[in-house]
């Protein structure tokens, strides 16, 4: 890997403020997709990523980043997924073509994002697309992959069949035979009646594990209480999703209302194993994007009325959000894009976060100047965020001059308080 050192001047410079404001500094000038994970053994070092193969690392809280690009013995073609253990390994889930199709690899760095692993396989059909890989890992370090899979991808053929698959793994080097987890069955148009957005989630030392995904206009939820290997034989409605997950919004070429699911991964406290769900939804109409989130406490027998998390009037719209869960503290983060204060497609972008366990949300604008989004650039499918030790990750798209790129903020929970306007 070609490795470049790259130092970053925080941008408070950007536009002027009114009022204080966190800092955002520019990662990747020609990027998009942007992921982000903090080590939960040392909050200092963040990994940060933009598409199609970039990797960004940061020993020093994200006052510097050096760069490399990301290879391996697949090729790496975009997708990038970051995610960390509790023993300060980061991993990275993308997609790769194999026989010329989709499919998923995970590669690993054990030195704080500086190198990764060759990369080994997740999807194991090489005749079929996978595509838009999520995971979940417990404290032992066991790994919990989902994704869609496609006969075809977005073909319209009515013969044509996608699903939504689970691997697991010890240790990210031999992955066991995927279980299909949804039993309703999808078409392969990649639009709101096929499933996707499948997100795992797990509980302490994975015994307890857990999907949820979109699909026809509803939320759908699975769940198993031995280590992966007993999944229900039905899908649970757990929601409506007004719109559906594929939606239209103003100047974005990509928009979706994927569910992201966590679990509270805290030790010995009330909340412990409570499971957070996060997604957004025109259910106001298709001039009204929200951002909803909903927990269950009995390990998804009953969820909680959605509560709407973005706290403005109604007519607006907040879109493409993800969500982060600080197991050191307790606190919940759900970062998003919003337009709240505009009349046409000016965006800033939004944390929302929660002390009490999603119990109630404060919202926050973090990005220090806004953006006017343009449907003729491709901005990815999310955004990023991570969280811990009272320390938060940010990282989002802005588009400008027909040119998509790649911003973070890197935050204490201390300086998201100051900002809650009364």
């Amino acid at each position: 890997m070609k490795k470049f050192l790259l130092y970053l001047t925080l941008s408070a410079a950007v536009c002027p403020a009114a009022e204080a404001q966190l800092k955002n500094s520019l990662l990747d000038p020609a990027g998009f997709e942007p992921s982000v994970a903090i080590s939960k053994d040392n909050p200092e070092i963040i990994v940060a990523s933009s598409a199609p193969d970039n990797i960004y690392h940061s020993a020093n809280g994200g006052m510097s980043w050096e760069k490399v690009k990301l290879t391996s013995v697949y090729g790496v073609s975009g997708n990038l997924v970051l995610f960390s253990d509790f023993k300060g390994n980061f991993y990275c889930l993308h997609h790769a073509f194999v026989n010329n199709k989709s499919q998923i690899v995970l590669q690993q760095s054990s030195n704080g994002g500086k190198t990764w692993t060759e990369g080994t396989l997740v999807s194991s059909d090489t005749s079929r697309y996978a595509i838009n890989p999520r995971a979940a890992i417990d404290r032992k370090g066991n790994l919990f992959v989902t994704w869609t899979e496609f006969d075809s991808y977005q073909s319209a053929n009515e013969n044509c069949m996608s699903r939504v698959l689970l691997s697991r793994s010890s240790n990210g080097k031999k992955w066991s035979k995927p279980v299909e987890l949804s039993q309703t069955p999808g078409n392969c148009r990649n639009e709101d009646d096929t499933p996707s957005g499948a997100t795992p989630a797990v509980m302490g030392g994975g015994q307890r594990a857990f999907a949820a995904w979109s699909n026809g206009h509803k939320i759908f939820f699975d769940r198993a209480f031995d280590g992966g290997d007993t999944w229900l034989l039905n899908d649970l409605a757990i929601a409506e999703q007004g719109g559906g997950w594929h939606m239209q919004i103003p100047g974005v070429q990509k928009a979706n209302g994927m569910p992201v699911l966590l679990c509270n991964n805290t030790k010995q406290t009330d909340l412990t194993g409570a499971l957070l769900m996060v997604w957004a939804d025109q259910l106001r109409g298709e001039n009204d994007t929200d951002i909803w989130f909903t927990r269950s406490l009995n390990f998804g027998d009953n969820w909680v009325q959605p509560l709407r998390v973005n706290n403005d009037g109604p007519g607006k719209h907040q879109y493409l959000p993800n969500m982060t869960f600080d197991a050191s503290t307790g606190n919940t983060y759900i970062i998003y894009y919003d337009r709240r204060n505009y009349i046409n497609e000016t965006t800033d972008v939004y944390i929302a976060f929660s002390k009490d366990g999603g119990a109630s949300f404060k919202n926050v604008k973090i990005s220090e100047a806004p953006f006017v989004a343009d449907a003729s650039v491709n901005t990815g499918n999310f955004i990023g965020i991570s969280s811990h030790g009272g320390t938060v990750a940010a990282t989002w798209t802005r588009t400008e001059n027909g040119t998509a790129s790649v911003w973070i903020s890197v935050m204490k929970q201390e300086e998201l308080e100051k900002l809650v306007k009364p």
